[in-house]
C-alpha cells in the first residue's frame, strides 16, 4: 500500500533452517554486515530487548539510530527509526510453515511525508537481504 503519508510492503523467503538459527542471526546485530550489503556496521546498546537502541552505519556512512520497539524471541522483532516527521517501522518475523520449513518475513510501514518513496527506497534490498540471510542460516544449520 502506498500513498503520500503512509506506505507499507512485505517480503518473505522460505528457509529450511530452524527458527533458532535464524533468530541467532537477528540477535547478532554486530554481524548483520556479513549478510546485509546495506549495512556497513551496526551496534546494539545493550542486550537485544525491547527499548534497546541500535546505531547502524550505512555503506555511504549515513548513521541511523533505531530502537527495538517489540522483541518476541524467537519469533520476531520490530525496529523503529524516526527521521524528523517520518517514522519507519520494520517487523522481522520467523513463521513456521506446514512443511516444517520457516518463512522469514520483513514487513515495513512508513508514515510521514513522501512515505511511498521512502518505503520503496528502504525496502528495495529486502529480497536480496532475505536471500543472503537464508543462505547463511541454511549453511550454518547444515541443511
Amino acid at each position: 500500500m502506498f500513498n503520500r503519508m503512509q506506505a507499507s510492503a512485505s517480503y518473505r523467503h522460505e528457509t529450511r533452517a530452524p527458527a533458532a538459527t535464524v533468530w541467532a542471526f537477528f540477535e547478532a546485530v554486530h554481524r548483520w554486515k556479513e549478510w546485509n550489503a546495506g549495512v556497513y556496521s551496526c551496534v546494539l546498546d545493550g542486550p537485544f530487548v525491547e527499548g534497546a537502541w541500535m546505531t547502524m552505519v550505512l555503506p555511504d556512512q549515513q548513521v541511523i539510530q533505531s530502537q527495538l520497539v517489540e522483541v518476541n524471541a524467537p519469533f520476531g522483532f520490530t525496529d523503529e527509526t524516526v527521521l524528523g516527521d517520518v517514522t519507519v517501522r520494520v517487523r522481522h518475523e520467523i513463521m513456521p510453515l506446514p512443511n516444517g520449513n520457516h518463512s522469514i518475513v520483513y514487513s515495513i510501514n512508513v508514515t510521514g511525508e513522501d512515505a511511498g518513496d521512502i518505503c520503496a527506497q528502504v525496502s528495495s534490498d529486502f529480497p536480496e537481504v532475505l536471500r543472503a540471510l537464508v543462505a547463511r542460516a541454511e549453511t550454518t544449520a547444515g541443511v
